[in-house]
């Protein structure tokens, strides 16, 4: 008897164990899910926010190209920041936005013109870009192989399908205009330190689209007239820029060589039709990021781009 009572107990000893070990299971499932709902919840509410300043940004382009002159600077009302605002007192529901001219950087998609070839002396001042940064300038072929039609490598420097299918896991090159410049951590041996230096002057717009001066960085307006002037002092030129566009077409015009400006007079603009748009919205704990890209119309603007949580 005093034999089976231990066993007895030794069986309820492990029939509570197990009701423990069950109860803890169905707890945490029951735990996570209700947190995956609730993230799912406050996702798609943040979703809602940030696309709200969408409809902000299309309003200011809208009111801006109607108002404002004939120019696109930094002195217009686009260019400043929107908050941070908590968007009901006491929600802790916050909303920040901030738009940047897309036309302000240096097109990689202007490597090749309207059939797909590349551009030798779009090529040439991507180089010089990559030389102000201390990037080695055979980048800028690689990255013109990548979008140009054809599958012929530009010389020694160039690559196509032959070199990406020689990596792991084998890959083909697009052979068409790109979407995102993070496209350019695709070129073997590119890596992040390069991407981190060359993107913020760098933008992916359909070919043909010409830069802004009034909002590009000095070293990219050198890089495209062959120059040494406006990415020397970047203070002085926020300075120049204060009053209005700086510099313009016809400053430009009266720097660089006659049979240079044959070709850049068609590269150059002082306006823009697109817009990079970012947003930010914090939910109690919870932040989540929206980048838009938007071209500008007549009824105001749409985005044609989006990405979640990273640029």
């Amino acid at each position: 008897m005093r034999r089976e009572r231990g066993v007895a107990l030794l069986t309820a000893i492990i029939l509570v164990a197990l009701a423990t070990i069950v109860a803890a299971g169905i707890a945490f499932r029951n735990g996570m899910t209700a947190r995956r709902t609730s993230s799912a919840f406050m996702f798609d509410q943040a979703i809602q926010y940030a696309a709200a300043t969408e409809a902000m940004a299309a309003y200011v382009l809208r009111e801006d190209r109607k108002n404002k002159g004939s120019t696109d600077d930094f002195t217009e009302d686009w260019a400043r920041p929107y908050g941070p605002v908590e968007l009901t007192p006491g929600s802790g529901i916050w909303l920040e936005a901030q738009l940047d001219d897309a036309q302000g950087r240096f097109n990689v998609n202007n490597l090749v013109d309207a059939e797909g070839k590349a551009r030798p002396e779009a090529i040439k001042q991507l180089e010089r870009l990559l030389a102000t940064l201390g990037l080695e300038a055979n980048w800028a072929t690689l990255l013109a192989d990548w979008i140009d039609a054809d599958d012929q490598p530009i010389g020694f420097a160039g690559g196509e399908d032959t070199l990406y299918l020689a990596q792991s896991p084998a890959y083909r090159a697009p052979n068409a205009p790109i979407v995102s410049v993070s496209e350019l951590l695709a070129l073997p041996g590119f890596g992040i330190e390069r991407y981190t230096k060359l993107a913020p002057y760098l933008s992916a717009l359909p070919p043909g689209t010409p830069l802004n001066v009034c909002t590009a960085a000095g070293i990219v307006i050198d890089a495209m007239t062959e120059e040494q002037e406006y990415g020397v002092d970047a203070e002085r030129l926020a300075k120049m820029r204060e009053s209005g566009c700086f510099p313009t077409r016809a400053d430009l015009q009266s720097k660089v060589r006659p049979d240079l400006w044959v070709t850049l007079q068609y590269e150059v603009s002082e306006k823009s039709e697109y817009y990079r748009l970012r947003s930010f919205v914090g939910i109690g704990t919870t932040e989540f990021a929206l980048y838009s890209l938007l071209k500008r119309e007549a009824t105001g603007a749409r985005p044609i781009l989006r990405t979640y949580g990273t640029d």
